[in-house]
């Protein structure tokens, strides 16, 4: 089974975060066995694979939302930087790894307080500070341009797309390291899911994504490499290209052309 990081020749890779033998369990579920892989710094890493693959498991195991599920344990060691994430507080490691979940979780309130409401639990800013986070923060996710006079308007009136393009605006108001995106674009129409796929391509920049998408095609269009997930396990990861062109394994092959899934 290939767990390692593809490295070119002469090329430095690093690491942001590094999973050893990770498994975990839901009461007697094992959800994913003796997991091992590298997240590099300002990848997006896809990660593919059908239902009850251990996708979801994984990621939601990088900022320890796990924990907060009844029957939870765990075995092996998730790194962010070189320092073990059991050893962060929750609160601080999920300020440093945001996630999107699939469906849009706007607050009841304004697409401004929206925007701030994490940074003002973090810290004290000054309202012009505020204001050019909220700018910043709506511009990296294309959502600008279509709210930027309508900022005291309630966040639920937008529609879905627009709702998930604010959340991830929220995540990058408080200045994240890694941005966990969980079948983000499930919900949303193909015009609304490209534009997330375009925000990722350009947070990549300042980000390290990872991507769980049931939508293959969408791990080829935006995903450096990709890691395929078959009932709790690590199949195969590679670059993107590899992954979809010459699969090493032959139950890659086959879910990439739909014989399961």
């Amino acid at each position: 089974m290939v767990n390692q990081v593809t490295k070119s020749p002469g090329h430095q890779v690093t690491s942001k975060i590094i999973v050893n033998q990770l498994s975990i369990w839901f009461g007697k579920v094992l959800a994913l066995k003796s997991l091992n892989l590298e997240i590099q710094s300002n990848e997006i890493l896809g990660v593919i694979g059908p239902a009850s693959s251990g996708k979801t498991s994984f990621l939601r195991q990088l900022n320890r939302l796990n924990e907060l599920e009844a029957g939870f344990r765990m075995a092996g060691e998730v790194f962010l930087d070189e320092r073990d994430i059991c050893q962060i507080k929750p609160e601080h490691l999920r300020k440093n790894i945001g996630m999107i979940f699939a469906l849009p979780q706007v607050l009841p309130i304004s697409i401004y307080d929206n925007v701030v409401y994490g940074v003002r639990m973090h810290d004290s800013k000054s309202k012009s500070e505020l204001d050019a986070i909220v700018e910043d923060s709506l511009k990296a996710s294309f959502l600008w341009d279509e709210v930027k006079d309508r900022l005291k308007e309630f966040a639920t009136k937008l529609s879905g797309g627009q709702q998930q393009r604010l959340c991830i605006s929220r995540t990058l108001a408080v200045r994240p390291e890694v941005i966990l995106f969980d079948e983000p674009c499930s919900g949303l129409d193909p015009i609304s899911t490209a534009k997330v796929e375009e925000s990722m391509l350009r947070l990549k920049e300042r980000y390290t994504i990872v991507l769980v998408t049931n939508n293959t095609k969408q791990s080829a269009r935006v995903a450096d490499r990709t890691a395929f997930f078959l009932m709790g396990e690590l199949i195969e990861i590679d670059k993107t290209h590899k992954i979809f062109t010459a699969p090493k394994d032959k139950r890659t092959e086959d879910y990439i052309q739909g014989k399961f899934g």
